[in-house]
């Protein structure tokens, strides 16, 4: 009985610490723009085989991600853009593949190349977006991009490209190593129709930092608990080992 007891603590403990790397992370980026939070907990985790199904240990899961709106902030950025919610921005992974992401706050290279935290912006036409030369430029609610060339009186407005924004649940979606959402049945989300984001606005994290740090508390609480059984199973077992070698 000495080592099942051990060895169900001993997963309660790496579970909590699991758990606990998942806190961390979302409190990491409660100033993350865009970011939404990862739902990670514990369940149980019958053992299966031969014998009795009489134990459970405790196995780390990941429920998905929040699918929660972060508070929208007014900055009055040309290249800031908050998204509806249930709508994503395409950008290109290091794989060169297509990624969604809700982070608005865009930036420009010295070349025109639109990106998001440094990644490529998709285009309207599945091509990384490049913005020519121009005097002032704006972002419709429907991702299309106006400009004024360069050199062209202000009543001169071209066109000049279209941001690739799609629709799909949050529920629906999975999140990668490197930070990115992903269809979960790996088929491409629909285009988004009509308005899809706010212009001269960003999303904030969704990550609620009082109920992180409330969470981040009972884990640490629930992991000395499974620490201490360890120990009494220990001592326990020294005790019987020590009546047994006195006889």
């Amino acid at each position: 009985m000495t080592d099942r007891a051990l060895y169900i603590a001993m997963t309660g403990a790496s579970a909590s610490l699991k758990t606990q790397a998942s806190v961390s992370h979302n409190l990491a980026n409660a100033d993350t723009v865009g970011f939404q939070a990862t739902l990670g907990g514990t369940a149980a985790a019958p053992i299966t085989g031969p014998g009795h199904a009489s134990r459970v240990a405790a196995a780390a899961q990941t429920f998905g991600v929040s699918g929660a709106h972060g508070g929208i902030v007014n900055t009055g950025g040309t290249l800031d853009v908050a998204l509806q919610s249930d709508r994503w921005l395409a950008v290109q992974d290091s794989q060169g593949g297509v990624a969604y992401t809700r982070a608005g706050n865009l930036q420009m290279t010295a070349n025109g190349l639109l990106t998001s935290n440094g990644r490529p912006v998709i285009g309207a036409d599945g091509a990384p977006l490049t913005v020519p030369p121009h005097q002032s430029l704006d972002i419709a609610s429907d991702g299309t991009i106006s400009i004024v060339p360069q050199g062209q009186p202000a009543s001169t407005i071209a066109e000049a490209g279209r941001l690739r924004v799609v629709e799909a649940r949050t529920a629906d979606m999975v999140r990668g190593d490197d930070g990115l959402m992903r269809p979960a049945n790996g088929q491409p989300p629909a285009p988004a129709a009509g308005e899809s984001l706010v212009t001269g606005a960003l999303e904030n994290s969704n990550v609620e930092a009082t109920s992180m740090l409330v969470q981040m508390i009972q884990t640490a609480r629930a992991f000395e608990m499974q620490v201490r059984v360890l120990q009494s199973v220990d001592e326990n077992a020294r005790s019987a080992n020590s009546l047994l070698s006195s006889r």
